[in-house]
């Protein structure tokens, strides 16, 4: 017989994997930051993956392949800092919000959703700010 205690252990368990599984899946769009590897940022997206923001009062909707493009195209930011601010899981959805300081000189906020597909957790679609060069910072500090 299964006791209470051992199904929310079993639980905890579980919930702490799929978290940890989550923090991996973001580990190359992370790396990427610091690489500028086009193609490595490319493998944490699903192929029908969108990235949605602005810089500098441009807009971009662009789909994962583009946005790879532009990763590379910016290149290596050795000094960017980054960090997971926090994860959300629920079955095989998931949201999470990762902080970089210094990519290609600015600050960006990601939000990311995510879809744990097949077993693997993707990226499914990425909203961010890019804070004092977002295209409404005019009128945050007007």
């Amino acid at each position: 017989m299964t006791s209470l205690t051992q199904i929310n252990e079993a639980d905890e368990a579980h919930s702490f994997a799929e978290y940890k599984a989550v923090e991996a899946a973001l580990k190359p769009y992370i790396d990427a930051a610091l690489t500028g590897d086009g193609a490595l940022v490319r493998t944490a997206f699903l192929d029908h993956a969108h990235v949605v923001g602005s810089v500098d009062g441009t807009f971009y909707d662009m789909d994962a392949d583009t946005f790879g493009g532009a990763v590379s195209e910016g290149g290596p930011a050795p000094d960017v800092q980054s960090h997971i601010a926090w994860i959300n899981v629920s079955g095989p959805a998931a949201a999470a919000r990762v902080e970089f300081l210094n990519w290609g000189g600015m600050r960006y906020t990601d939000f990311f959703v995510l879809y744990k597909k097949d077993g693997v957790w993707k990226i499914s679609g990425k909203v961010y700010d890019s804070h004092a060069r977002n295209e409404n910072a005019q009128n945050l500090t007007s």
